[in-house]
């Protein structure tokens, strides 16, 4: 669990790029399906200097989606969706953000082309053109492996499900970004209990502003003890409580020594 939280909000700093991640799928929520683009999206987003403020799953019913998706761009940079864009009734993610949008879904001459080079001649089906539809306004974002785009329109990034296809997505559509300072982090392993440390935590977290300080706990070998992870944009002050946090956890080992 998270022993205490950052002193100001995300929001609150100037250099702060947020994002969230809307999942959207049936599959997903009946627990069909496992979902791993959290996770990629999580790390990339850090990598890149963005903040992942918050992930959402929603049904494939267009009220919920437009509904999560209005109120997720209202406070994020950007907003990232993973899944409804292929060819199937049950694909209506681009209808709903087009609605969410309040613009028209229109078929995209170069989307058209990209599926019209994939596909041998005759196997470009109905079902399939309608990948070919983006909301007015939105930009295509690549897709090297099953050649179907996702789109951008305005801070809304629309992707496949696919776990492979977000990664080819994410590289295409990541130089369009605006980025933020990088998230650095450090971690300290503790061979006591999170009761052990929570004062000395809190005492640190009330001192660095600007830190965040997260406590883990965990069994392994017979032994309970606890990750500790820092986190922070500004590393000299990282390094700073990292060091103070290591300093003090030896002073109050000898203590009970």
């Amino acid at each position: 669990m998270t022993q205490s939280t950052e002193n100001s909000t995300p929001d609150q700093e100037q250099d702060t790029v947020t994002a969230a991640l809307l999942v959207i799928g049936d599959e997903i929520l009946s627990g069909r399906t496992v979902d791993k683009n959290i996770n990629k999206l999580a790390s990339h987003c850090t990598q890149i200097g963005i903040r992942l403020s918050e992930v959402r799953v929603v049904s494939d019913h267009s009220p919920a989606i437009i509904a999560a998706l209005n109120e997720l761009r209202a406070r994020n940079s950007y907003v990232f969706t993973t899944g409804g864009i292929g060819p199937t009734h049950d694909d209506i993610t681009a209808q709903s953000v087009a609605e969410a949008f309040n613009v028209p879904l229109l078929e995209h001459p170069e989307a058209l082309a990209i599926l019209e080079d994939h596909y041998p001649r005759g196997a470009l089906t109905d079902a399939r053109r309608l990948m070919a539809r983006v909301p007015q306004g939105g930009q295509l974002v690549y897709n090297s492996i099953s050649a179907a785009p996702g789109f951008m329109i305005e801070n809304v990034i629309v992707m496949a499900g696919v776990p492979a296809i977000v990664d080819v997505m994410l590289d295409d559509v990541t130089p369009k970004l605006r980025t933020g300072k990088k998230l650095l982090s450090k971690t300290v392993q503790v061979h006591h209990p999170e009761s052990f440390v929570a004062n000395l935590l809190l005492e640190l977290q009330n001192q660095y502003e600007g830190v965040t300080i997260g406590s883990y706990p965990y069994f392994r070998d017979g032994v309970i003890g606890t990750t500790v992870v820092m986190r922070s944009v500004d590393e000299t002050k990282l390094n700073t409580a990292h060091q103070q946090l290591k300093n003090q956890l030896i002073e109050t080992d000898k203590k009970f020594s």
